[in-house]
């Protein structure tokens, strides 16, 4: 038959003491007015260790106001391969730093009936059994954040969120500066007709990279040739590459792969010859860049630095008095490729 768990009270008896003088022991932190001398500590220490106990998490938070415990919940599912690779390095950052820092991680990923997943059910913030939370996901719901933000719940974004009413915590990629370098980038290999070809959606991360073009087309003075093409990947047409190539575009920055990947297979169908006659360049990291060939010039977004510095600030928002919201952006590193060469010269006209 197994044994039941050892409890604190089993430690108190083992060591002669109180459970009060147990508790202090188990929390020299928290609040409270008995003392504890170095003999009795080390008497319940030796109990402790006889015994095999081990502390329970929630009756320690319940005790100290502290777990020790960070939470990290994704809006979107975060185990399916196809986006494996995005997630990962994340995950593997907010690893890293909390284990430098002495504090255990628990993934939340429960859902609502509807499929959609929610912080708060029943009007209850799940992740009130974490110290504080790390959040993911390309489409945070804003109403969810700002009540997190009332609510006084230190939690951190991965990703820059901008939410009315609210100013919530996160740590960002300099999506804005990375895409001004590869505007910059295809200016000196002489391109002048420069388009982008960005999502539909209109979230933070593409308003951040269409920012960065178009301020880096007027500091070139190209601002009057600016073109900007909202579209999903599987919208963009044969008319929209047609267009481009009819109005003189040499160079195009591509938002996600599958934009590229639609870009080539495009050209491909109208006989644009790429890059030869049309640049291209992906606003990020090719989530397979080994299989990709030419290699695209893009850029790194550092996400497991990312992933490190949002559980630096997440502590940092725990140990805080007041509550002010930490927010920082860490830049990208340009990556050149076979996929931009030199603007091609003035077509030649036929007889």
């Amino acid at each position: 038959m197994k044994s039941r768990r050892p409890t604190q009270a089993d430690v108190a008896r083992r060591a002669g003491v109180s459970t009060a003088i147990v508790s202090r022991v188990l929390n020299p932190e928290g609040k409270g007015t008995v003392r504890v001398s170095p003999e009795t500590e080390a008497r319940v220490l030796r109990a402790i260790a006889e015994l095999g106990y081990v502390p329970n998490p929630i009756a320690r938070k319940l005790a100290s106001g502290r777990a020790r415990l960070l939470g990290v919940f994704s809006f979107e599912s975060i185990f399916p391969l196809a986006q494996r690779d995005f997630y990962f390095p994340f995950l593997l950052g907010i690893e890293q730093g909390a284990e430098a820092n002495a504090f255990d991680l628990l993934l939340f990923t429960s859902a609502t009936a509807q499929g959609s997943r929610s912080i708060f059910r029943d009007g209850v913030n799940t992740l009130q059994l974490a110290d504080g939370s790390v959040l993911l996901g390309r489409k945070p719901p804003k109403d969810e954040l700002a009540r997190l933000a009332e609510m006084g719940y230190p939690f951190v974004c991965l990703g820059r969120r901008e939410v009315d009413g609210a100013e919530v915590s996160y740590i960002a990629a300099d999506y804005a500066g990375a895409t001004a370098e590869i505007v910059r980038h295809l200016y000196d290999l002489g391109h002048r007709t420069i388009a982008l070809v960005a999502g539909a959606e209109r979230d933070e991360s593409s308003i951040d990279r269409e920012a960065g073009y178009l301020r880096a087309m007027e500091a070139a003075d190209l601002g009057r040739s600016a073109v900007v093409l909202r579209r999903r990947p599987d919208e963009t047409s044969e008319s929209d590459v047609r267009g481009l190539r009819a109005a003189g575009t040499t160079a195009v920055l591509l938002e996600t792969d599958d934009h590229a990947h639609r870009f080539l297979d495009i050209a491909g169908a109208v006989g644009l010859s790429v890059p030869a006659e049309m640049s291209f360049a992906v606003l990020g990291d090719p989530l397979n860049p080994a299989t990709e060939a030419p290699q695209w010039t893009s850029f790194h977004i550092p996400r497991e630095e990312m992933g490190r510095a949002s559980i630096e600030a997440l502590i940092a928002l725990i140990d805080s008095e007041a509550y002010a919201p930490y927010q920082t952006t860490l830049p990208c590193q340009f990556r050149p490729g076979d996929s931009t060469v030199p603007a091609p010269g003035p077509r030649e006209e036929g007889p």
